[in-house]
């Protein structure tokens, strides 16, 4: 329904935001009705799958109506905002699975490809521009600039209102495209260290009025897609977990080097994630990395390490992903972390990158605790919970010492992984993790 128009020229239609999706939950209003609105102002935030949007508006007018309430969830392709000017239909039905499509001729690869910024917009969103120094292309078109070493800031756009299309990032690869010149590097964001608890994110709090005994809280927005999602990882996957500390004394010197050496600070959440790497990446423990396609009845391996960094916001918990994190070194994971991270707590993250993780890590010892049991974020079947690093007492050969010990949780799935190959896994990542020289380099060259 991505470029789906209404017949009459005063209705918009919800436009497809997401790559297919069929339905978005709106957020806010950004505009009330008598509004005098100008082409490509934003009227509304969505939200899908834990990416926030916001719908433009495709042409200058005064709002007649508002469809929809903050926690509704509107249908892709149902009126969404009436303009001064003409009648307005009836309200569209909701329908409890959208009816099949018939089939429409194949459009041209001009047509299809128009480059939009979180998924695909119809032509009812022509005169949107991209912000200063910020590429407007789909995820996929940014995954194809990225795959062809290409600065995608860098490239001229050619589609509706300046966005990129597959087809400038072909000409740019080609050295034919127009290109304007790369901005200055954007400055290092540095991994914290984790000597001292991490500050919570600042969620809003409402309090209990005075005089009242209780207070209802609508649950909506990331709240809710969370709760949705926990709920159908709990009723489907069969979890189970294994514990145990690594001791990564060496580790932590070893970082510290690191850090003095780059001028980077640098937490374990690299090192661990490297381990992780390491180990899913063996035949023996490959049915780690992998998803579950119950629709199917089948499990799906991977070969390469995508790996969730789950990561607190101020919204609730969210997954970016790390592509092909098993080709990375302990120094560029910690900067790919620190990157994802900033992105999903500014809300600033591409869908895309919310998405296919084969395995997730979830760091909870940034603020306090040591063992966990985490829930596995389905379809995938396994996740490892690093805690809070602490002093402790370590035997090694007859003779005590004190040492840095890392606890660490690993949940699976029962239906896919043993509980023999869990903890083979878990003392694997544990004796590269007090081998710590063997991580620097990537699992995968």
């Amino acid at each position: 329904m991505a470029g789906k128009v209404s017949s009459d020229p005063n209705v918009f239609l919800l436009p497809d935001i997401g790559e297919g999706l069929q339905e978005a939950e709106l957020v806010k209003w950004l505009v009330s009705v008598g509004d005098t609105v100008e082409e490509g102002q934003d009227m509304a935030e969505v939200e899908t799958d834990k990416a926030l949007a916001e719908i433009p508006s495709p042409r200058k007018g005064v709002i007649k109506e508002l469809r929809g309430n903050p926690g509704d969830k509107i249908l892709v392709g149902d009126p969404f905002v009436i303009y001064e000017g003409g009648s307005a239909p009836a309200a569209a039905p909701k329908a409890e699975a959208p009816a099949p499509k018939a089939a429409e001729p194949a459009a041209s690869a001009e047509e299809k490809d128009q480059g939009t910024v979180v998924g695909k917009v119809g032509d009812d969103l022509v005169g949107i521009s991209a912000a200063d120094g910020k590429a407007l292309a789909t995820p996929a078109v940014r995954r194809m600039a990225r795959d062809a070493g290409i600065d995608i800031n860098t490239v001229v756009g050619t589609g509706l209102g300046g966005r990129i299309t597959k087809k400038d990032i072909e000409s740019a690869a080609s050295g034919n495209g127009r290109v304007r010149p790369a901005s200055a590097p954007a400055r290092r964001e540095t991994m914290p260290v984790y000597d001292t608890p991490a500050p919570a994110p600042k969620r809003e709090i409402t309090p209990i009025p005075a005089g009242q005994e209780t207070v209802a809280i609508p649950f909506r927005g990331v709240r809710r897609k969370i709760a949705e999602r926990l709920r159908h990882s709990v009723n489907n996957a069969v979890h189970f977990t294994v514990m145990d500390e690594a001791d990564i004394t060496d580790l932590n010197a070893l970082r510290k080097k690191l850090s003095a050496a780059s001028g980077e600070k640098v937490s374990p959440l690299p090192f661990v994630a490297s381990a992780i790497c390491s180990v899913l990446s063996r035949d023996e423990f490959r049915a780690l990395n992998a998803n579950v396609d119950d629709a199917n009845e089948q499990i799906v391996q991977h070969r390469a390490v995508h790996l969730g960094i789950a990561a607190d916001t101020d919204s609730g918990l969210m997954v970016p992903v790390i592509r092909d994190c098993d080709a990375l070194g302990v120094l560029e994971i910690g900067r790919e972390v620190a990157r994802v991270a900033r992105a999903a707590r500014d809300r600033s993250i591409g869908r895309d990158e919310l998405m296919g993780s084969t395995f997730t890590l979830s760091n909870v010892g940034s603020h306090a605790g040591r063992f966990a049991t985490p829930i596995i974020n389905y379809p995938e079947v396994g996740i490892l919970a690093a805690g809070r690093g602490r002093e402790g007492m370590v035997v090694k050969n007859g003779m005590f010492r004190v040492g840095m010990l890392l606890p660490l949780s690993l949940a699976c799935d029962h239906r896919v992984v043993d509980g023999a190959t869990a903890a083979l896994a878990l003392a694997e990542i544990i004796k590269l993790l007090e081998n710590p020289e063997s991580l620097l380099a990537p699992a995968r060259s």
